[in-house]
């Protein structure tokens, strides 16, 4: 059995997965008054959930105080009007305790991200994402990208344990996705287990994913340009493939094309995105580093396409 009451709020397609950036304030410290009007801003816009501090959100460079009390801002801000999600990863041990802190804070489930620097097999990362699982009462999603790629048997490993519930997919690979998908629907019929596009940018693949019946994805736009991804995200799940063809030629294809000019673009692009909006979260932390001057100018030039986009089609 699987946890039904985050996985059936999260199959509500009532808009994008929100996955809100952490802000820094000019000495490097976190903001939390302006994190908490980042994350008040989303879901007032039509988020159908908050992930609070994974990768958008620079997990890597929290310490898990600073880690808790964002996670803890989240879940105040979002008064259980949506469900908030929170990043765990490292080490098992590690990864533990940031589930525990998570729990502590009030968040609803987690986003169980790659174990630390090794390359393990099927048993070790199976024992890994139990270890999280077993720590807390919360749900479990377990993203599936770099150290940690699945083979469908592992998969289907993982979505026995009761309280593992989905599968959040970073690498991109449909043929891998379509064989992971059959396999748990053979395996384990009737049971509920939530597929998600985790690809950065994933509105640009969001057509290939409906194609094998994934519709949930997590939506980076979102945290800047929160009207265009929703146009995106109506536009996916009613079938307007127009709509989201030109919304993919016009304004996510050249995003794309703009965040591969840079390793870590994927956050400090969208970091620069959200400054541009008029919400001051500043710089990303090291070893991320800030957007060249010129590629931050492309992207205020691509914001504004975006919403002449809209603007057209209205």
């Amino acid at each position: 059995m699987t946890s039904a009451p985050l996985a059936a709020r999260l199959q509500i397609p009532s808009g994008p997965l929100f996955f809100p950036v952490t802000a820094f304030g000019p000495d490097g410290s976190v903001d939390l008054d302006v994190y908490r009007a980042h994350v008040r801003r989303g879901i007032e816009a039509g988020a159908a959930a908050v992930f609070a501090c994974c990768g958008t959100g620079e997990f890597h460079a929290l310490t898990p105080e600073e880690f808790q009390a964002c996670v803890a801002a989240a879940v105040e801000e979002a008064a259980g009007r949506v469900p908030v999600v929170a990043g765990a990863g490292y080490g098992t041990a590690l990864a533990v305790r940031y589930a525990k802190l998570a729990e502590e804070a009030g968040a609803d489930g987690l986003l169980a991200m790659p174990p630390y620097l090794v390359v393990a097999g099927r048993e070790g990362l199976v024992r890994h994402y139990a270890k999280i699982a077993d720590a807390t009462s919360l749900d479990v999603i377990v993203y599936q990208r770099d150290n940690a790629v699945f083979t469908p048997e592992t998969v289907v490993k993982l979505a026995r344990h009761p309280r593992i519930f989905g599968l959040k997919d970073g690498v991109g690979d449909l043929d891998l996705m379509q064989r992971i998908i059959s396999a748990v629907r053979q395996e384990l019929p009737g049971q509920e287990f939530l597929y998600f596009n985790g690809l950065p940018t994933a509105e640009l693949t969001g057509l290939a994913y409906r194609g094998i019946g994934v519709t949930l994805y997590s939506s980076a736009v979102f945290c800047f340009a929160p009207e265009i991804a929703l146009a995106f995200h109506k536009a996916l799940n009613s079938g307007d493939d127009a709509t989201a063809d030109r919304l993919i030629d016009g304004f996510y294809r050249p995003l794309v094309e703009l965040r591969n000019q840079g390793r870590g673009y994927a956050v400090s692009l969208v970091k620069a995105g959200v400054r541009l909006r008029g919400l001051d979260v500043g710089e990303v932390r090291p070893p991320l580093h800030e957007p060249a001057g010129d590629h931050v100018k492309r992207l205020a030039e691509l914001i504004e396409r975006g919403y002449a986009l809209l603007e057209d089609n209205a």
